[in-house]
């Protein structure tokens, strides 16, 4: 399956369109990263990573993911 990736430097969020059901749980709880309107959509820049990772982990598709750096 297909999956964009946003990387930070420290982790990389995978968005997998398929996967994603529109709940809209990212755009609510940080908004200035997830911007369905803007290209790219998400802008990891504008958070911390432990947020992003919090963030991530409340995707209710699963359609969100963290790859950590290796």
């Amino acid at each position: 399956m297909e999956a964009h990736e946003y990387p930070n430097g420290e982790i990389t969020i995978l968005w997998k369109p398929k996967l994603c059901i529109h709940a809209a749980v990212c755009v609510k709880t940080l908004p200035k990263v997830y911007n369905p309107k803007a290209r790219p959509w998400i802008k990891t820049e504008n958070s911390t990573t432990q947020e992003l990772i919090e963030q991530v982990a409340k995707c209710p598709s699963g359609a969100l993911s963290i790859k950590k750096r290796t």
